[in-house]
């Protein structure tokens, strides 16, 4: 990894903040080997930019920059209403309390729009370039990254948004209009498998890179696969989405995305990082490279956190615990994920730190386990992950439960693997092995199979960016059916304004997403409000 400074990256800027490429305007640091180390200081990137394949590289390592610089947004996203995490900032709260509104900053996607014009500068560019060391493979592994970056950030606006512009070509000169209308989440969700499946068609996506840390830290084919099971979960492709997880969990490459059963080894996940299970990680480095993401600090346990875990999901935490505890299986909260990781225990203190019951998230901040003996990070460098293989096998789990009972046995089976490593034994006792495992199961419903899912995703990945678009699944499929439950789920775990307010807000479908930016609005003719929040141009 290398110090890289890639200056005045001037792209072509619109107007408003939708179809804007961008302007990096400071020195920074995007990776971890001389293939970021490429863009000279003033270059602008139009049709007279794309001399080599180094030209191409120093985008899409500013793609890479920017998703890094997108990170609390995605958290908060993920998190502020989904009832595990809340916030007690008053201007942070609206997003949790359904609140919003067009001008309010955690509605602004124009970094996230930034990442795909970036995108699309090298899908549209990339292919035109005229070197002789540019062979097709290289290329189309560019491609490979690029497409992902545009495909997950499109996939992420969709699911806070639902439909939004489908910018599919590069603003780098005067030629294209800045009006464009909104396309349908429908029309989007359709663009990313295809855009999936013609790149994986090639077969140039890497399964690793030459550099340990990239295979992690750059965008692999196992990424690409993640990403369209996640796809087809959103859209209830049920066959599709089992089809592309078990591309990841069945698959017999040396070097693939591995779950890890044992439970010592779950933290490593998140320090250091970059572990056998994950699939995609955005990487810092602090130490060698001065790079620090700040990110951690939305959790930290001093003063007053930005972000904490709500009382439901403490709740839960203190649930699992203890049923480690009945167990004889801890005594001083040292086993399973919830101690190991997630929360400094009761009355832990660290130096500096004060005496609490109030519960934090440890991912983003520890090197070890949470206890008074110390463990914090001296750097805020921790990666942020994508996917990682226990999301793929819960996203299997999900598409398997909705297919119907002649696939419960296998989304059983999953859900015992997950929670077999956080050292809780099979879910309702059921041996998916043992002779009467059909009977048990015949017992089951959809929906008690759905909550345990739930439950152990909540868990598994709190903190993480998830726990919205989860509930928010749940709430829209078979045509809404479970809308009641949904709704419960939210005002559960609300914990900062009247839950009759909540109650009343979501009966409104569209209140489910956020409004679109003002200033987009403002400044595109062709786009209109999401409907909750007005049509007013």
């Amino acid at each position: 990894m290398i110090t890289t400074k890639i200056n005045n990256i001037l792209l072509r800027l619109r107007k408003g903040a939708v179809l804007s490429m961008l302007c990096v305007l400071s020195a920074f640091c995007v990776g971890c080997n001389e293939w970021l180390d490429v863009l000279p200081n003033n270059e602008q990137v139009t049709d007279d930019y794309w001399k080599s394949k180094e030209d191409v590289e120093a985008v899409i390592a500013s793609g890479y920059y920017y998703m890094r610089q997108c990170v609390p947004q995605f958290i908060k996203w993920g998190e502020l209403r989904g009832g595990a995490i809340y916030t007690l900032n008053s201007g942070d709260a609206k997003l949790q309390d359904f609140n919003m509104t067009p001008s309010h900053s955690l509605c602004d996607w124009s970094d996230v729009y930034k990442v795909i014009g970036l995108a699309n500068s090298v899908i549209m560019y990339a292919p035109g370039v005229k070197d002789d060391t540019y062979y097709d493979a290289i290329r189309n592994s560019h491609l490979a990254e690029a497409y992902f970056m545009r495909d997950y950030c499109f996939l992420l606006l969709v699911k806070n948004y639902r439909d939004v512009p489908l910018v599919l070509q590069a603003y780098v000169n005067d030629k294209a209009s800045f009006d464009i209308a909104k396309s349908s989440e429908k029309e989007i969700i359709a663009q990313i498998k295809e855009d999936i499946k013609a790149i994986l068609a090639t077969g140039a996506a890497k399964g690793t890179y030459e550099e340990e840390w990239a295979t992690k830290g750059r965008i692999t084919k196992w990424a690409l696969y993640a990403l369209m099971a996640d796809a087809c979960l959103w859209s209830e492709d049920y066959d599709q989405c089992i089809e592309y997880c078990n591309m990841i969990l069945n698959a017999k490459d040396a070097f693939r995305p591995a779950f890890m059963s044992n439970a010592n080894d779950w933290y490593s996940m998140f320090y250091p990082g970059n572990s056998n299970e994950g699939i995609f990680e955005l990487n810092w480095d602090a130490t060698s490279y001065q790079q620090s993401n700040n990110f951690a600090s939305l959790f930290t346990p001093t003063g007053s956190p930005a972000l904490r875990p709500t009382p439901q999901a403490t709740d839960m935490m203190k649930a699992e615990t203890q049923a480690l505890k009945d167990k004889g299986l801890t005594e001083d909260g040292r086993m399973g994920r919830m101690l190991l990781a997630t929360y400094i225990p009761d009355n832990g203190q660290m130096a500096g730190w004060p005496v609490s019951t109030q519960y934090y998230i440890w991912k983003y901040y520890g090197t070890d386990v949470a206890d008074i003996t110390g463990g914090a990070r001296v750097n805020q460098d921790a990666n942020f992950i994508i996917y990682r293989v226990a999301e793929v096998m819960m996203m299997k789990a999900q598409a398997l439960t909705m297919k119907g009972e002649s696939s419960w046995k296998e989304a059983v089976s999953l859900i015992n693997k997950l929670r077999t490593r956080a050292c809780l034994g099979n879910f309702n006792d059921i041996d998916t092995q043992a002779a009467d495992a059909d009977q048990q199961i015949s017992q089951l419903d959809e929906m008690t199979l759905l909550e345990e899912i739930l439950d152990q995703k909540e868990m598994e990945f709190i903190g993480e960016g998830k726990r919205w678009y989860d509930l928010l699944w749940f709430g829209r499929i078979g045509n809404h059916k479970y809308k009641k439950q949904f709704i419960s789920k939210v005002i559960e775990g609300n914990q900062t304004t009247n839950q009759q307010w909540i109650l009343s807000v979501l009966q409104d479908e569209n209140a489910w997403y956020l409004p679109i930016p003002q200033a987009d609005i403002e400044h595109n003719k062709l786009l209109e409000q999401n409907t909750y929040y007005g049509t007013t141009k």
